[in-house]
């Protein structure tokens, strides 16, 4: 079978279809809103459009939403029953549908290596490398990602089909090992080859993140505004970068001001728009500012949720929203879903059972946590997600042990969270937070 723009093998003969199915990898790999209407097109063109289907469950598993596990099973059918239909399809689209029967029964560890596998001979391939990239980012597996892309390293050139939007991947990859020059320089030139890379762009927002450089990382997300400013719910994010940098440098007003007009501009049910609201506002609550009813806002949907433990990673998100909220009730109720959760099998259980459970335990006071608090810190990673975003983890394990006088493992984790990232106001502010609970608590 011919290949396509993007360097995928599929069977359809519908160039209608394939033109809205092109257009979907590219809207996929700039976070362009329109990518779900271009899989509708190729699917409405080619009902049996496998690549169109896989990518179509592969979305709704990303969305890690408990409700979306049916729609995802549904088109993992409609992809197997494409298949049979054209007589097994090509080897790149039963390797799509593979793939996707694994994360299917929440095995994306397995479902990334599937495509890895697949595509050994072809590893820059952008659909399937891009996909194995969000499953392993959604799991932790920053050396899992980087192995990836340095086999895709390997292959590349400028002339390769989505050669800017691979690049940019890599230098997340490279970003999330601390090889700061070195990701800046991959993101500069993957943007410069591709101004709309918003992956690209937010690799090197995070090496002026990780850096403090507060002015650097300012003009870059100005800079780039047109760009990623037109992505979908990723904008959010960018803008949630953006409010960070502004927040080391003190600017409580401008921080507040993006929370609510770029960062949470609408009540979305998206748990990385409530990860980047819960933690933006438990920041600048541990540095003394008053956020008045922001937490309010997020509330419908922490307790909508509190039975949710599709992905760990937004389950202690909401915990925190519960637990600022001051809804011991439903604090609880998660915890005791984490914990069933636990209990069960495939990648989030294990997750649950090693991790989430014994750091819910400690967001939410309730004790009998598993494991020293410097322990729950170096595991973090398992818990998906950027350095950048589980640092709200490594700060509130920092308070917990400041509030119990846990000078070993305060230390263990400043000195953990100082290997990735520049020394900044809020681990001293979450200390000094701390300190003045324990003075309370001895009056």
């Amino acid at each position: 079978m011919p290949l396509d723009a993007h360097d995928l093998s599929t069977s359809s003969a519908s160039p209608g279809a394939t033109q809205a199915f092109e257009e979907a990898v590219r809207d996929l790999a700039a976070h362009r809103p329109s990518t779900g209407a271009a899989i509708g097109r190729a699917l409405e063109a080619d009902p049996d459009h496998v690549p169109a289907l896989a990518l179509k469950g592969f979305a709704n598993l990303i969305l890690a939403r408990r409700e979306l596990a049916a729609p995802a099973r549904e088109a993992l059918a409609e992809a197997r029953r494409a298949l049979a239909a054209k007589e097994g399809g090509t080897g790149d689209e039963q390797a799509l549908v593979e793939a996707l029967g694994h994360a299917a029964e929440d095995r994306f560890a397995d479902a990334a290596d599937c495509l890895d596998l697949r595509f050994a001979d072809r590893p820059a391939t952008f659909l399937p490398f891009k996909i194995a990239h969000a499953l392993r980012f959604m799991l932790g597996d920053a050396a899992g990602m980087l192995a990836a892309s340095q086999r895709m390293m390997a292959v590349w050139c400028p002339g390769r089909p989505m050669a800017g939007f691979l690049l940019g991947c890599h230098a997340f990859a490279v970003e999330e090992h601390g090889a700061y020059a070195a990701a800046e320089a991959y993101g500069r030139q993957a943007v410069a080859m591709e101004p709309d890379d918003a992956w690209g762009l937010h690799a090197v927002s995070h090496v002026h993140e990780m850096r403090g450089e507060t002015a650097a990382g300012i003009a870059w997300l100005e800079a780039s505004r047109g760009s990623w400013s037109r992505c979908n719910n990723f904008s959010f994010h960018m803008a949630w970068h953006l409010a960070l940098l502004h927040l080391e440098r003190g600017d409580h007003e401008r921080v507040l001001h993006l929370y609510d007009e770029e960062v949470r501009p609408q009540p979305t049910d998206d748990f990385r728009d409530m990860a980047n609201a819960v933690s933006l506002l438990w920041r600048l609550e541990r540095l003394g500012v008053d956020v008045g009813h922001r937490w309010t806002g997020l509330a419908e949907i922490a307790r909508r949720r509190r039975a949710d433990t599709t992905l760990v990673f937004a389950s202690l998100h909401t915990l925190i929203a519960l637990v600022a909220l001051g809804d011991r009730p439903a604090a609880a109720e998660l915890v005791m879903a984490l914990q069933v959760r636990a209990q069960g099998t495939g990648d989030q259980a294990r997750v649950a059972a090693d991790l989430g459970l014994p750091l819910a335990r400690v967001i939410a006071g309730l004790g009998g946590e598993r494991g020293a608090l410097d322990r729950l810190a170096a595991a973090l990673p398992r818990l998906g997600g950027s350095n950048a975003q589980r640092d709200l983890f490594v700060l509130a394990l920092a308070e917990t042990a400041s509030r119990r006088d846990d000078a070993p493992a305060l230390r263990a984790i400043g000195d953990a969270r100082r290997r990735l990232k520049a020394e900044d106001r809020l681990i001293a502010a979450v200390d000094g937070r701390a300190l003045s609970a324990r003075l309370r608590a001895h009056r």
